[in-house]
């Protein structure tokens, strides 16, 4: 029987390097941003309906993510029209994902695990986390994103104490070694539960 294990956990907190040890440990990996890229990009299945909807979105027969969020900011109805269309598609794609890893532990690296509620559907949560100091210096060194764009995405999601205070598991992302050392303690423990 499969194993499903929702990992989550703010901006900067070190979500992805954590999907990789898992991937690394033999588990399958689902990610939801992979998804909606594969779903944005030319022949992907949100294609269409978003060009059906908002025609200025698209570039070279994908939607252009630069002209999404000017949609966005200019038209307040645009985001939860875009969302009814894409999140089903994203629905889809995990459902397809979790049929072809039957029988195996999947990782399925969602960032707003608790904000939609998919973390009822899940055999157990992990949140990655990090103090909020680590946390800002990494995402402004990325230099992708200003101090603003930071504060208003941190706005957005659920405070980190709260999503550790629902998560069955936290691996603290202070280096990867010590993340690497949580992931094998984790995946140990399952194993051995599923075992018993």
């Amino acid at each position: 029987m499969t194993f499903v294990i929702g990992l989550t956990g703010s901006i900067g907190m070190g979500k992805t390097t954590t999907a990789t040890l898992f991937r690394h440990a033999g588990c399958a990996v689902w990610d939801a941003d992979a998804s909606v890229h594969r779903l944005y990009s030319k022949g992907g299945a949100a294609v269409d309906p978003i060009r059906a909807a908002f025609p200025n979105a698209i570039t070279n027969c994908a939607v252009d993510r630069a002209k999404l969020k000017d949609v966005i900011s200019q038209d307040p109805t645009a985001l939860e029209r875009i969302e009814s269309m894409v999140h089903p598609l994203v629905a889809a794609d995990r459902a397809a994902f979790l049929v072809a890893h039957d029988g195996q532990i999947v990782v399925l690296d969602m960032p707003l695990l608790f904000e939609t509620g998919a973390d009822a559907n899940m055999d157990a949560t992990i949140v990655v986390s990090v103090d909020a100091k680590t946390q800002r210096q990494r995402v402004l060194e990325r230099g992708t994103m200003t101090e603003s764009q930071f504060e208003t995405i941190l706005a957005k999601q659920m405070p980190d104490a709260e999503k550790r205070a629902k998560a069955d598991f936290i691996v603290i992302t202070d280096t990867p070694e010590h993340a690497g050392e949580q992931v094998k303690t984790i995946l140990n423990e399952i194993r051995g539960k599923n075992h018993a």
